[in-house]
């Protein structure tokens, strides 16, 4: 079943009031970045843990360089993840009435 304009409209409103913001990531990234607040932040709990391990071994501080790179599309990935969610979710619904 394919979703209704009425669906893809509520599902874009969804998505726009989750976006985490661009700016307050990289704020993170600059003052925390050290203890990976910016990865905590954007919901990336596996890869903020192994980043604050990583510092021990050096690798962490390019890791930390990249992630100012990254931010962007580490955002997008999450919209895209909350825009099939919800799709999934509005697709599969009873329409009883």
């Amino acid at each position: 079943m394919s979703l209704s304009t009425n669906d893809m409209i509520y599902i874009e409103q969804r998505v726009a009031n989750e976006k985490k913001s661009a700016g307050a990531a990289y704020l993170l990234w600059f003052f925390l970045g050290f203890v990976s607040a910016h990865r905590f932040y954007l919901g990336k709990w596996g890869t903020a843990i192994l980043q604050i391990i990583s510092y021990f071994f050096l690798i962490g501080f390019v890791w930390w360089f990249l992630d100012f790179f990254l931010i962007p599309s580490i955002i997008e990935d999450d919209l895209d993840d909350k825009r099939a969610r919800l799709g999934s979710y509005l697709s599969h619904r009873d329409y009883a009435w």
